[in-house]
């Protein structure tokens, strides 16, 4: 694709990247067939192509892009389908990245658009904020659903996605250190995340249990719970931005002190943007090494269970487990084997899930933020699941389970839950009761 930027434009590192970024797009349209948004709206526009096109002009231009502009980027999930499909190695994520930020910084929103975003912004990665906005936000979810068909979209949104209860503070929360059974194998901090430990801590709680099991020390770091991910894809550079310097610094002392063999992340969208603290930081002085190096430590939590090896089940497994593999595992990590050979060794029967490269619409704050094509996602994706006769779907990303959870009757937990209970943890609470799970009674598929 042919740029022009002027010299002065191109002496921005952010212009100079997406620039390059630009260059490599050679508008074949392969990414169309796979963009989730294109696949429901049919609008070129609404396609990475078309974006691309738009974030070009935008960029040339400089200065506000027009409300068209920022509706169709607004739309983009950031799932990285895209990325997966391109045969020319067009880097779309640094490139929309770039594009979100640019809108942030030189676009004017509604203020009711700008509240609810600076909102989110403030809460979600706050967890005693978030824990506080969601013990308020429980009583507006006992609302009839007609009442709440009267609110705003992204009101009645944020609702409907509201547990009906908000589980307590958890130990995995506190920062110390968890010891291995058994001879050490690896020292590891893990990142216990802003939403995922009030939502779900029950998901660390199994992480320090399936590792320490398995010979690993577990270090959780004082100060290192959000990585800085929900408000970056928001494009709020200098929240992401301090966030991460202070998950950064919290590691980079683990490091330097008793030693790290890798940094552990058990949600895939965080792992997504932590692996890619180098490129993030990549102008900064100050943190440009430290960030590098914090981001060749990271590993999703299935990676290093498959280099490690999984112990033998010690309860009866067999069930049928549908497998979603999130957009920020398959397409923003590239991993796709180590679940699947973890969870088989588990004892597990793996269901592949039709359509696997569409995402599921939760895509950080997207179903919060477009929820009428985030709801459309989701009923493709039940569809698909529930097409393949699983007894379970496991996956692993806290914003997937959240998302595919509100759509159907199956169970759904994240990965290392179901390997901690196959080599020796408590069952988890979303399979209690059912018939399939209970021990002695595994169904065929």
């Amino acid at each position: 694709m042919q740029t022009n930027f002027s010299l002065a434009q191109l002496a921005d590192a952010a212009i100079r990247d997406s620039e390059q970024i630009l260059r490599k797009c050679v508008h074949c349209g392969f990414c169309t067939a796979t963009c989730p948004t294109y696949t429901i709206l049919g609008d070129e526009l609404d396609s990475p192509r078309g974006r691309i096109y738009q974030i070009k002009d935008m960029l040339e231009k400089g200065g506000p892009p027009p409300d068209s502009t920022v509706k169709h980027i607004d739309r983009c999930l950031s799932c990285l389908s895209c990325m997966t499909t391109c045969p020319s190695g067009v880097h779309y994520m640094h490139l929309v990245d770039h594009a979100r930020a640019h809108i942030e910084a030189t676009h004017s929103r509604p203020p009711a658009d700008r509240a609810v975003r600076d909102l989110i912004a403030r809460v979600l990665p706050n967890p005693r904020l978030f824990r506080m906005a969601l013990l308020g936000a429980s009583l507006g979810a006992s609302i009839g659903r007609p009442f709440r068909a009267m609110l705003p979209k992204r009101l009645s949104a944020m609702l409907a996605l509201t547990p009906s209860s908000v589980p307590a503070p958890s130990y995995s929360d506190r920062p110390g250190v968890h010891p291995a059974e058994g001879p050490r194998k690896k020292r590891v901090a893990l990142l216990i995340g802003c939403a995922q430990q009030v939502l779900a801590p029950q998901i660390n709680e199994a992480t320090i249990r399936l590792l320490t099991r398995h010979g690993v020390e577990v270090v959780v770091s004082k100060g290192a719970d959000c990585c800085g991910a929900l408000t970056h894809h928001m494009g709020k550079e200098d929240l992401a931005h301090a966030a991460a310097k202070k998950t950064i610094d919290a590691w980079t002392k683990e490091i330097e002190g008793g030693g790290l063999d890798a940094i552990v992340i058990n949600a895939s969208g965080c792992g997504t943007s932590v692996k890619d603290y180098g490129h993030m930081f990549r102008e900064d002085p100050a943190y440009a090494a430290k960030a590098a190096r914090v981001a060749g430590l990271a590993k999703d939590v299935t990676e290093l269970m498959d280099e490690i090896g999984l112990a033998r089940p010690v309860v009866e497994t067999g069930q049928a487990v549908a497998y979603h593999s999130a957009c920020s595992m398959q397409h923003g990590q590239r991993i796709k084997e180590p679940p699947r050979v973890l969870l088989r060794a588990a004892g597990f029967l793996i269901k592949e899930i039709p359509d696997a490269h569409l995402c599921c619409g939760s895509a950080g704050t997207y179903n919060m933020l477009q929820p009428e094509l985030a709801g459309e996602l989701r009923a493709r994706k039940v569809a698909a699941i529930e097409s393949t006769q699983a007894q379970a779907v496991a996956a692993g990303n806290l914003g997937c389970i959240t998302q595919i959870a509100g759509g159907t009757g199956l169970p759904v937990v994240h990965t290392v839950e179901l390997l901690d209970w196959a080599t020796g943890g408590p069952m988890p609470d979303a399979l209690a009761g059912r018939p399939a799970f209970r021990q002695g009674g595994v169904q065929a598929a």
